[in-house]
């Protein structure tokens, strides 16, 4: 894997931020303009939840291969104070922020690959993967 941006969310200019480096990596790497809008649209999503949940977290950025395949690594890390209750998190209509609920879940389905941790003591990790078609 080759890092290809840290971008560390602490206010609300740093979303955009994280929207400009994304856009730039997903198209110097290839997607298609739906699949940079779809990155787009994931990290948007993951830098919100930073700033809202965390108040403050970091986003890094990835050109991930493998022996067949190229893509775009997405890891999010925070020290906030962790999900209490991930099951209910990913299910499709819970907010706990007023939205319309699609928030990780939507993440989930965008991208080809996700895993999320979280705990009170560590925070939340977040690892996603789009892989190039």
């Amino acid at each position: 894997m080759e890092e290809l941006a840290t971008i560390l969310i602490k206010d609300l200019k740093d979303i955009a931020t994280a929207r400009t480096f994304v856009r730039n990596f997903a198209k110097e790497l290839g997607f298609s303009t739906l699949d940079q809008t779809r990155i787009i649209t994931v990290v948007s999503e993951l830098a919100r939840n930073l700033y809202l949940y965390a108040q403050h977290g970091q986003i890094i950025l990835y050109k991930h291969q493998s022996l067949s395949q190229t893509g775009i690594r997405i890891y999010v890390a925070d020290s906030g104070p962790g999900i209490a209750d991930l099951q209910k998190v990913m299910e499709i209509g819970y907010s706990t922020s007023g939205g319309l609920g699609a928030g990780l879940p939507g993440v989930k389905s965008i991208m080809d690959e996700f895993s999320i941790s979280s705990s009170s003591e560590e925070g939340t990790r977040i690892n996603t993967v789009k892989w190039l078609r």
